[in-house]
């Protein structure tokens, strides 16, 4: 690699937090597509980075990591400024809530947006509408904590779960185009509303837009990407 650092991506995906992460620690770095037209994830190329075939991957000096907050968190340990270090007392909090969005929030989301992997196909409507509740309640969950206004969820200094929730908000009002997706609205919640307002402004956002065809307002107005290579889907 010619930089530290090789993001396997494809638009819009997971690999999009980390786009956003890298940018906004100011890291060097290049990027790979997986072209998901073509079932890049299922080639041996890139199963040997990820074995489960999931995008993305992050090659770095010590490896390749995968795993959206297994990314990252070592990026947050390796360079600092996207999570309390390691022996701040905010640790514990920061941590209990990133993992949330991760284990709980974002692989409720998957379970939407791909539900023929997990169910019959024609019961997917059924999973869907059984999600949509449980995923309202997530986020009126993290709307509390927004509204807290802990350092490590400031729209002032954003933090990697920040970059996380703005990203996932923004599938759940793009994300399934055939489906139903009235069930959400930012205004329920206000405090999240309001980092990803902010974030908006960011140049770490600015980045993501021009590289990934997001539009002018990605994550409180956002409309299906137009990237220069690859697809979303």
């Amino acid at each position: 690699m010619s930089t530290p650092y090789r993001l396997h991506y494809a638009p819009d995906n997971a690999s999009l937090v980390i786009r956003l992460a890298l940018e906004h620690l100011g890291l060097p770095y290049e990027t790979r597509l997986v072209d998901r037209a073509a079932r890049a994830q299922d080639t041996a190329l890139y199963r040997a980075l990820n074995p489960a075939g999931l995008i993305p991957v992050l090659e770095t000096p010590q490896g390749p990591i995968f795993e959206t907050a297994a990314i990252l968190l070592w990026l947050a340990d390796t360079h600092g400024g996207l999570a309390p270090a390691p022996q701040d007392e905010d640790r514990s909090l920061f941590l209990k809530w990133l993992f949330f969005a991760s284990n709980t929030l974002h692989a409720d989301l998957r379970m939407l947006f791909y539900p023929e992997k997990y169910i019959a196909a024609d019961q997917a409507e059924t999973l869907r509408a059984g999600l949509r509740p449980r995923l309202a309640t997530h986020l009126a969950l993290l709307d509390a904590v927004a509204a807290t206004a802990p350092r490590w969820l400031s729209p002032a200094a954003p933090s990697a779960l920040g970059w996380y929730i703005a990203c996932q908000m923004r599938w759940m009002a793009l994300y399934p185009a055939a489906s139903d997706r009235g069930w959400f609205r930012l205004s329920d919640t206000p405090h999240l509303a309001r980092i990803l307002t902010a974030l908006e402004t960011h140049p770490a956002t600015r980045a993501a837009q021009s590289a990934e065809g997001l539009g002018d307002t990605p994550f409180t107005s956002p409309r299906h990407p137009n990237p220069p290579e690859g697809s979303a889907t």
